[in-house]
C-alpha cells in the first residue's frame, strides 16, 4: 500500500476537476471531439476523475484498471465497427490512459496509445491540462481517420461531452 498515493487521492476532490477543467474547457473538449469525429467513423470519449474511491484505492487499483472499468461503464465498446476509444484521466495520479476497442487497437497496438499518453502527461506536468487533452484527442483522431475514414450518413454513436466521474 502506497501511503503517499492514498493521501493524494484523499486530498483531491471533484472541485479540482472544475478548477482544472472549467466549463469553457469542457466545451472546448466537446467541440474538439465533435470536430475530430467529423473526419472519421470512430468514436472518442473523454472521462476525468479526481480520485479513486477508498475501497479500490486500498485494493491497489491502477489508473489502467480503472480506465478499463470506465470503458465498460460508458459502453465505449458498443460501436458498430468496434472503434471506440476512451481517453481517461485520473487527476490524483496525473495519469492518463487510453483504452481502445479491438477494431482499432488491433491496427495500432499498445505502443501508439502509450506514446499519446506520454505526450499528454508532459503537458499535464506543465499545468496545461486542456492543451494536453486537446492534443490527445487530435492524435487519436488522426489514427482513427487513417484506419476508419468518415462515411456519409454516419450517426454519432456516443455523446461527445466529457464525463466527470
Amino acid at each position: 500500500m502506497n501511503f503517499i498515493r492514498i493521501m493524494r487521492h484523499l486530498s483531491i476532490g471533484r472541485a479540482a476537476v472544475r478548477r482544472i477543467f472549467p466549463l469553457r474547457a469542457m466545451n472546448e473538449i466537446e467541440s474538439a471531439i465533435r470536430a475530430t469525429e467529423a473526419r472519421h467513423a470512430g468514436q472518442i470519449r473523454f472521462a476525468v476523475e479526481a480520485a479513486l474511491e477508498l475501497a479500490p484505492l486500498l485494493a491497489g487499483q491502477t489508473a489502467q484498471q480503472r480506465a478499463v472499468d470506465v470503458f465498460s461503464k460508458l459502453r465505449v465498446w458498443d460501436t458498430e465497427h468496434n472503434n471506440g476509444v476512451l481517453i481517461y484521466l485520473l487527476l490524483a495520479d496525473r495519469d492518463v490512459e487510453i483504452v481502445a476497442d479491438r477494431g482499432i487497437h488491433v491496427k495500432l497496438g499498445k505502443e501508439v496509445w502509450e506514446s499519446i499518453c506520454r505526450e499528454m502527461e508532459v503537458a499535464f506536468r506543465a499545468g496545461k491540462f486542456e492543451e494536453g487533452v486537446l492534443a490527445g484527442i487530435h492524435a487519436v483522431g488522426e489514427h482513427l481517420s487513417r484506419h476508419f475514414p468518415a462515411r456519409s450518413g454516419k450517426a454519432n454513436e456516443m455523446p461527445d461531452s466529457p464525463v466527470v466521474l
